[in-house]
């Protein structure tokens, strides 16, 4: 899961001022967490709380990530998001929007079986993201990680995404797709380049470096890249980078969370 958080944390300096190459300092102190990290530990703490069967993991997910967004109500979440978390009754609204990926790493993690990764993922983008493509994309990342969890190499992966997820052509390159890519948030539009950047990259730092040279939505696709990274064996995070975001950057409530989450995952072999 952190490496999922740091993907956000590095990019989030580049958000709004994209840079298209890789040779940027990786952690400074203008980095810091954003709504991606927020709703991903909010999801994180609907599945330990959810039952068994996940019967009621729709209404812990809403729960917990309004909750969170009373919490931290100046992570930077989208207009439609915004609305949805502090006004009304919570309904879906039909986005294509890669807030459905973002925050699903949990789901790869929590996941004992591809089909309950698949599960999960579809039940976690739900909630506000109901909208086919949105579904498609947190899907498609959730199954990614728990391939790489399940010591998948990177032909499989991309094989398997291929196969499964309509439209998402992973045979392209960064340096191809890099000169005309610009800030995109649809699934469509960034989650299978996200997933390039991990396929092309041979370290943790070398993914996130990837997904954010591309110049796009820079903290959620370093987000997205950056969970399946970090549950790939050989792409371990460097324990510097992962001691400084942890103690520097979480505050006490996310660390306990993520603690939480990664005990569970500890105590239940899972990887």
């Amino acid at each position: 899961m952190l490496g999922a958080i740091i993907g956000d944390i590095v990019g989030s300096r580049f958000e709004w001022d994209n840079y298209k190459a890789k040779d940027f300092e990786f952690f400074t102190n203008d980095c810091f967490f954003t709504d991606d990290s927020v709703t991903s530990l909010a999801l994180c703490e609907a599945l330990l709380e959810s039952k068994p069967d996940f019967s009621d993991l729709r209404e812990q997910a809403v729960a917990k990530m309004r909750a969170f967004g009373e919490a931290y109500p100046d992570a930077g979440y989208g207009r439609t998001f915004s609305c949805w978390l502090y006004f009304g009754d919570p309904q879906p609204y039909n986005s294509y929007g890669n807030g459905s990926a973002m925050r699903v790493s949990p789901c790869g993690f929590y996941a004992k079986t591809l089909d309950e990764a698949l599960l999960l993922a579809k039940i976690s983008a739900e909630v506000t993201h109901n909208h086919p493509e949105g579904i498609k994309g947190a899907q498609a990342i959730a199954a990614c990680i728990f391939l790489a969890r399940q010591g998948k190499d990177k032909k499989q992966i991309c094989d398997y995404v291929e196969a499964h997820f309509e439209g998402y052509n992973l045979h392209r390159t960064l340096a191809e797709i890099r000169p005309d890519y610009g800030f995109r948030v649809s699934c469509q539009s960034s989650v299978p380049e996200s997933i390039i950047s991990y396929l092309e990259a041979d370290s943790y730092t070398s993914v996130i470096r990837n997904a954010i040279s591309l110049g796009g939505d820079a903290d959620t696709m370093a987000c997205m890249a950056g969970g399946i990274a970090v549950a790939t064996r050989g792409m371990e995070m460097p324990k510097e980078l992962a001691c400084c975001v942890y103690s520097n950057v979480l505050d006490d409530n996310l660390r306990q969370i993520l603690n939480e989450f990664n005990l569970y995952l500890k105590e239940h072999e899972r990887e």
